[in-house]
């Protein structure tokens, strides 16, 4: 007799850019082999990024953040409060009606901390449910770890995988980032660790057809990359006549309009240059590009990895937000990739750095970009042995 297949509730939340979403959407598509999927989002969701075929999506009242980091409502029907609200019924009206096998949470409790109100009620439900889910937290490779209560922060993380999760999916490979050094109080954590590799799409590298003289520009969903993208616009002019390339700017679907308005009118002045608002596949541009220029979240540096373009990161480092500047610098001592410190980033340093990048070829990645599929078999895995089907194996990491 064909067993009944086990379902999968998938809570993720994206408020800034696409980092969290995209990488999501590759797990989900994995996930998808073996598990109905049904995706909790959070967020708005950009119409040209496809949801894996098969995946059931419960959207949300979606929430996103100011420019000082306040949560809002991104849906002009509902004040901040109705939207909470009614997320809070959607979450556990989903899990009544869906009864999950597992449950996977994106990120909490090390981060969201703004959206306890809403997961800790899911977990709650998680722990009380006659048939209790496997529970699962998917982090990427690095956390953010120069909060100003950031012991607080750490043991409050533990406290609460302890008392509700049955382990921690790392999206990394262990010998590039491991939980322990972006989590304080990793000793009192009781939960085992599993390391998946990275989640790239596609998983292996590609080669590089570096068919076109144009640098590509980027920077995630767009949200923070005005300061990148003008200043990246006022350097091209004497690399331009000194070189001959171009420049082909990406900005992002959630780049602010009156910000794109302004761009184009400053692009409109320069040679050899495009501004486009979002593609299907950046990949599939990074593949064609003579060089990368970005900031270093987790998706970049993935795209960055499987194309092996020569590239060149301006990490995001506003506020106490740290996790690309430890990426990039890490990325940089492995030879994969070029820095430059936001706090160094003019015109004049940028030119300088964009024609060293065009004589520039970074190392051999040769780091487990297989994550999505690993992640796969180690939730598998886990249900299996929940509902007694046979014993958990594997690497365990802790």
């Amino acid at each position: 007799m064909k067993l009944p297949v086990p379902t999968l509730l998938f809570y993720c939340q994206h408020s800034m850019g696409m980092g969290h979403l995209v990488r999501t959407l590759h797990l989900v598509d994995a996930l998808r082999e073996d598990f109905r999927v049904v995706l909790l989002s959070g967020g708005r969701i950009p119409a040209d990024m496809p949801v894996p075929a098969g995946v059931e999506v419960v959207e949300l009242p979606p929430l996103g953040m100011d420019e000082g980091s306040n949560l809002v409502s991104l849906d002009a029907r509902y004040s901040l409060d109705e939207a909470r609200s009614k997320r809070r019924a959607s979450i556990l009206a989903a899990f009544d009606r869906q009864q999950p096998d597992v449950v996977v949470v994106e990120l909490f409790p090390f981060g969201r901390k703004k959206l306890a109100d809403e997961i800790l009620p899911l977990l709650s439900a998680a722990s009380a449910a006659p048939s209790r889910p496997v529970v699962l937290c998917s982090l990427r490779d690095i956390l953010v770890s120069d909060r100003r209560d950031q012991a607080a922060h750490d043991a409050r993380a533990v406290k609460v995988i302890n008392a509700y999760f049955d382990g921690i999916l790392v999206h990394a490979d262990p010998a590039f980032a491991r939980l322990e050094e972006s989590c304080g109080d990793f000793a009192a954590l009781r939960k085992p660790v599993y390391y998946t590799g990275f989640v790239a799409a596609g998983g292996t590298l590609r080669p590089v057809a570096r068919g076109h003289r144009h640098i590509l520009v980027s920077a995630g969903g767009g949200l923070v990359g005005k300061r990148l993208f003008e200043t990246t616009l006022r350097a091209h002019q004497a690399v331009h006549a000194r070189t001959g390339i171009g420049l082909r700017i990406v900005t992002g679907p959630f780049y602010p309009a009156h910000d794109a308005h302004h761009l184009d009118s400053m692009a409109s002045s320069v040679p050899a240059v495009e501004v486009i608002r979002s593609l299907p596949s950046l990949t599939h541009e990074l593949q064609q590009a003579a060089a990368s220029i970005s900031q270093c979240g987790y998706n970049t540096a993935m795209d960055l990895l499987r194309t092996g373009v020569p590239a060149l990161v301006v990490p995001f480092s506003e506020g106490r937000e740290n996790e690309q500047s430890v990426r990039a610098g890490r990325m940089a001592r492995l030879g994969l990739l070029r820095v430059l410190p936001a706090e160094r980033l003019t015109p004049e340093t940028l030119a300088r750095e964009m024609e060293a990048l065009l004589a520039y070829l970074p190392a051999p990645g040769g780091l487990d970009l297989d994550g999505a599929r690993t992640s796969a078999r180690i939730a598998l895995r886990l249900h299996t042995a929940r509902a007694g089907a046979g014993a958990v194996c594997g690497e365990i990491h802790s």
